[in-house]
């Protein structure tokens, strides 16, 4: 039986049919897609975000929410961490992600799903087989054994970059970002500014969990966001 994190669930402004009612994709806002990734100093997940709130009025989005648990003072004293492996212990949870996310994109003309290192190689390739995509894995340094093209992007303290293969991606390419998590955008920033060096056209970032405290919506600028969850700071 999977083990839970019952988190305090907060209603917020229904994004209901989001997923089903995608096309046009809605302005940046908090209508439109509420989306997160944390990623900081190597450890992931930043403070609080101590409950997982829905963002839909769909019903599978409560059962996502209710599936994801909270770690707290992991890595290190002060952070929450959102720990989505109780998701995958639970196969209702997991397929349900997965059919929000294709029920969105399905006919939005994505050629490309890019995944982003290491949880987006989770969700982005059932997403990608489901609305027959090709996937592109974006990398940490000295992880991909071809040529590749890098974006560095900054941390709390220092600098890291991702990297995929040259090739991989063409211009023209309509892409979708996937990752777990979106927190300060850094991450998601870089993924989006790589795919575009190359020409691809960046339809959307998609994300289980939002951490909107950290603010990561303003990195992106106008770049569109998708979230299922939002983490409810304590």
């Amino acid at each position: 039986m999977p083990l839970r994190f019952q988190p305090r669930l907060r209603l917020l402004p229904a994004a209901a049919a989001a997923a089903a009612s995608a096309p046009p994709f809605p302005p940046h806002g908090p209508a439109s897609a509420t989306g997160s990734s944390v990623r900081l100093t190597g450890g992931r997940r930043r403070r609080r975000g101590a409950a997982v709130a829905m963002a839909s009025g769909d019903a599978r989005v409560a059962g996502i929410a209710s599936s994801i648990r909270v770690i707290p003072d992991f890595p290190k004293p002060g952070i929450m961490f959102q720990d989505i492996t109780t998701l995958l212990l639970d196969p209702k949870a997991f397929r349900d992600t997965i059919d929000l996310f294709v029920e969105r994109y399905k006919d939005q003309g994505i050629t490309v799903v890019a995944g982003v290192e290491a949880r987006g190689f989770i969700f982005g390739p059932p997403i990608a087989l489901a609305i027959g995509a090709k996937f592109v894995p974006l990398r940490k340094p000295k992880k991909l054994p071809g040529e590749v093209i890098s974006e560095e992007y900054s941390l709390e303290y220092g600098t890291d970059k991702i990297e995929m293969h040259v090739g991989a991606v063409e211009a023209n390419d309509r892409a979708l970002v996937v990752d777990d998590l979106i927190a300060t955008g850094g991450t998601l920033c870089a993924a989006v500014k790589l795919l575009e060096r190359v020409g691809a056209k960046v339809v959307e970032c998609a994300c289980v969990i939002e951490l909107p405290e950290l603010k990561g919506r303003d990195k992106l600028g106008d770049r569109p966001v998708f979230v299922l969850v939002k983490a409810d700071g304590a």
